[in-house]
């Protein structure tokens, strides 16, 4: 497995993240921010953020199968959040939950989420960025 996450000894050590990843492969794949479209471009979970976060976990891993990846292969995450507030965690960790249930993986990766005023289209609430590498 070319990633290897945890919780380094000396800093917080979260419960749904991780702090670092250490990737040993080979190829480099740099994945577009993946946000609630379907594969023909349909939106979905208009103001639903638990719908979108889970779709957009979808797409990442749609798009990692593709080069012979999978979620298991991500080594660092990065979700914009259209006017994050502490109250919107649980909406974010159920979309998380359902898309590692539909993929049956662990998703805990390592994460920075970002708080942004607005998204490339007016309906988005997430958009999510990937890293991975692959052996």
């Amino acid at each position: 497995m070319p990633i290897q996450l945890s919780n380094p000894p000396g800093i917080p050590a979260p419960e749904f993240y991780r702090q670092m990843a250490v990737a040993t492969g080979s190829r480099t794949v740099y994945l577009a921010g993946q946000v609630a479209r379907t594969a023909d471009g349909k939106p979905v979970g208009a103001g639903d953020l638990a719908a979108q976060v889970e779709q957009a976990y979808l797409n990442v891993a749609t798009a990692l199968a593709a080069v012979g990846g999978s979620f298991d292969d991500v080594a660092k995450l990065t979700l914009y959040v259209v006017d994050w507030s502490p109250e919107k965690l649980a909406a974010l960790g159920a979309g998380v939950g359902r898309a590692a249930e539909a993929l049956r993986l662990d998703l805990t990766k390592p994460v920075t989420l970002l708080p942004v005023a607005a998204l490339g289209e007016p309906d988005l609430l997430v958009e999510v960025d990937a890293i991975a590498v692959l052996p």
